[in-house]
């Protein structure tokens, strides 16, 4: 049990009641710790630009979008399993989309209980004007990293992803424009 918590520089130093003190492993050295720091910070910066661009989207809603684009007519389960979110929560983002009018829902001819979903024109046009801003996102996010480190950083995110060279995802690193460094 432990009852005092104390700071001493960056060491976190727990004392239980017998007063023995356990140094923890620093907080901002931890992978989870940062990985979930970084994905807050990739939100507030998706979000600032599509706000400032005039769009009301999320990035799990943006890719569904994109994804739908690249494969039309796929139904729910496959978007979920393309954007790795679970079934029920891309049920809501696919609710949302279509209230919005980017996207429709079709039923499938081959298995009635599925639902195909396509974007919409309106969808289409969402999607494309939002780009500037979804790339300026993908170069807020690694603005401090010099052209080197964002490919090594992007090579390292796709190798613990599994999404390197192949897969589903683009080499952004490369494409992006020279920041720092």
């Amino acid at each position: 049990m432990h009852i005092a918590c104390i700071r001493i520089n960056r060491f976190v130093v727990f004392s239980d009641i017998n007063g023995n003190c356990d140094v923890m492993d620093k907080l901002h050295d931890l992978p989870g710790y940062l990985i979930r720091r970084l994905q807050q910070m990739a939100v507030s910066a998706f979000v600032t630009r599509a706000k400032a661009a005039g769009f009301d989207l999320t990035p799990v809603q943006y890719g569904s979008l994109a994804t739908l684009a690249q494969r039309p007519g796929i139904d729910q389960a496959t978007l979920a399993a393309l954007v790795a979110y679970d079934r029920v929560t891309i049920g809501g983002v696919v609710g949302r989309l279509e209230s919005r009018g980017y996207l429709a829902r079709h039923v499938s001819e081959e298995d009635r209980r599925a639902r195909l979903l396509t974007l919409t024109e309106r969808g289409k046009s969402v999607l494309q004007t939002i780009q500037p801003a979804v790339r300026a996102a993908q170069t807020d996010m690694l603005a401090p990293l010099t052209r080197e480190e964002r490919a090594e950083f992007m090579r390292l995110m796709q190798k613990l992803t599994g999404t390197g060279k192949g897969g589903e995802d683009q080499d952004m690193a490369a494409t992006l424009p020279e920041t720092a460094g």
